[in-house]
């Protein structure tokens, strides 16, 4: 909408709310869209013509969007070697990691861990990894819709004293998700 439209279609709305408590808005916050409901089919095509007809406000219509998630169901070990040269210095990272879903269901977001021992992947690599998870996770490997909450755990890896730098480590956990 333009600025005046959304101002009208606000106005409009909370005006019609007022005056009729079986009406009811409220905006989704994962698609964004207002959803408005009342008692029924015919209620709500009144609602939207009167927004037409008294507020001025033409309104795209239609059943609400559903916002998808990705889930992760079970747990696997993966090994990923990014590897790439192109004359000169080359990229390379090397990651073993334990990928599944989260023990406490209701926690949401990356739970990160990192079980490196001896130094095999340097310290300073090692947000990268989780930065790298944390990206992939906006849009999931089976259809691109956000993955709610996922458990990894840095096992093991290595390093290339000259080719490896902090992007290597998080495309390589980027392609790792993949």
């Amino acid at each position: 909408f333009p600025s005046h439209d959304s101002e009208r279609l606000s106005t409009g709305l909370s005006k019609l709310s007022e005056e009729d408590p079986t009406f009811r808005v409220n905006t989704d916050q994962d698609t964004g869209q207002t959803i408005i409901s009342g008692m029924g089919e015919l209620h709500l095509e009144i609602i939207v013509d009167r927004l037409k007809r008294e507020f001025k406000v033409e309104v795209n219509q239609g059943a609400p969007q559903v916002a998808y998630r990705e889930d992760i169901s079970g747990s696997t070990e993966h090994r990923e070697v990014y590897k790439k040269q192109t004359g000169g210095r080359g990229k390379f990272a090397d990651i073993l990691v334990k990928i599944g879903p989260q023990d406490n269901a209701e926690k949401k977001g990356l739970e990160f861990i990192n079980s490196i021992k001896g130094g095999n992947i340097p310290r300073e690599f090692i947000p990268s990894v989780e930065k790298g998870f944390k990206e992939s996770m906006k849009n999931g490997v089976l259809a691109g819709f956000p993955l709610e909450a996922m458990k990894v755990e840095l096992i093991d890896g290595s390093f290339h004293a000259v080719d490896s730098d902090s992007l290597s480590f998080e495309l390589c956990a980027k392609m790792a998700l993949s």
